[in-house]
């Protein structure tokens, strides 16, 4: 897992499925979402999970209309496939990823 710090769009070239979690430590949600994120990213290898703090990513965020966190974007060959704002559960999540990797 990877925190993303330069250009979102140069890691959605060079990989397939990316999952990114737009959050901040100030935002109890994400903080709560935190370890779901870590195991499912443990649980899916062939699946790059990455977090973008907001606060030290602005550009980023703004780029991709992140308007509430947390958020996570799914991608699939550059192309984003799924959108969720808010926390979900740990179940949600993963069906969300296994639809990911299976389309």
């Amino acid at each position: 897992m990877k925190n993303i710090k330069d250009d979102l769009d140069k890691l959605l070239k060079e990989k397939k499925y990316i999952i990114v979690d737009f959050w901040a430590a100030w935002c109890g949600p994400c903080v709560a979402f935190a370890p779901t994120f870590e195991k499912m990213a443990k649980k899916y290898p062939k699946v790059n999970f990455v977090k973008c703090n907001v606060d030290e990513n602005q550009k980023i965020a703004s780029e991709n209309g992140i308007m509430s966190i947390p958020t996570l974007l799914f991608y699939d060959d550059e192309k984003e496939m799924d959108r969720v704002i808010g926390m979900i559960s740990e179940e949600i999540f993963e069906k969300k990823i296994k639809s990911l990797v299976s389309e």
